[in-house]
């Protein structure tokens, strides 16, 4: 059994499709095709139930699954904890982060980084700042640059990097907007646009909602930020959004009860080696913030 057919079957199983796997591993769809073969052959099971289109792992893939996950895992720590002692910044940094943080946050870092450090591929994933942290959980990302959960979770290592401060907004034109002391009951009467349940950032309104012992009234809701200020700005609704999202198409709300502070940070699996890649990023996060 090697690697590279592990390396095939692990892609298969996270994409659901051989075609998304070769993609991912820059091969043909054939040869994923023939390593996973080979791994079927050896293992003396079927890995894959493939019906029509779509791709399913049988009783013997979602054994196999958690294993070979560990395995690529040892092997790819083992490489890094060797590749350090050498000192050399090089290799491959795999790193998640939300669209927001990508847009606002990271551009001068990653100017910076890929200059400082040439030899280095940046291998960068715009998702959820939730799935990165999960991806950074299970191992498929060295790094996640993330909006940290509202409460504190020992399973990852999390370093703050930016506050963040939430506030309440809403277009000009909104009814909302004429009204003098502002209560967070106030606010229940009128239709909210909020991210997705799943966000860490709902939950933080949820809770300050909840610890008051009022309902939200959501509307809309959705994960990315620039299009909920975008229907915000055209008085769809109020929302709760990061004070640097503040401009001349929206106002800020003064309500009576502020909001929680929102922080944005790193996080990384405290069991794995850290990379001297994954290192030199964090310090030159540190140095562009200060």
């Amino acid at each position: 059994m090697d690697t590279q057919s592990l390396q095939a079957f692990m892609a298969v199983a996270e994409s659901g499709s051989f075609s998304g796997a070769a993609e991912r591993l820059f091969l043909t769809q054939p040869a994923v095709s023939k390593r996973i073969a080979v791994l079927e052959q050896q293992l003396g099971a079927r890995l894959f139930d493939r019906v029509g289109r779509r791709i399913r792992l049988t009783e013997a893939g979602e054994a196999l699954l958690p294993r070979a996950r560990k395995v690529l895992q040892e092997l790819e720590d083992m490489g890094r904890a060797i590749n350090n002692l050498t000192g050399e910044v090089s290799g491959t940094l795999r790193i998640g982060t939300s669209h927001h943080i990508g847009l606002h946050r990271l551009p001068p870092v990653l100017r910076r980084f890929s200059r400082e450090y040439p030899q280095v591929r940046l291998d960068i994933h715009f998702i959820d700042s939730e799935e990165a942290w999960e991806s950074v959980l299970h191992g498929d990302l060295e790094m996640g640059v993330v909006t940290l959960p509202p409460q504190p979770d020992t399973r990852l290592h999390s370093q703050v990097i930016w506050d963040d401060p939430l506030v309440f907004m809403c277009a000009p034109e909104h009814p909302l907007a004429r009204q003098a002391d502002l209560t967070l009951e106030t606010l229940t009467r009128f239709s909210a646009i909020l991210p997705s349940p799943v966000t860490f950032t709902r939950r933080i309104v949820e809770r300050l909602f909840q610890e008051h012992g009022l309902a939200l009234n959501i509307s809309m809701s959705t994960n990315y930020l620039e299009t909920i200020h975008m229907m915000v700005s055209i008085g769809l609704g109020w929302s709760v959004l990061p004070a640097t999202m503040l401009d001349q198409s929206v106002i800020e709300l003064a309500v009576d009860t502020p909001l929680p502070l929102r922080r944005l940070g790193v996080v990384t699996h405290p069991g794995r080696s850290r990379s001297n890649a994954a290192r030199a990023f964090l310090e030159t996060v540190k140095i562009v913030d200060s």
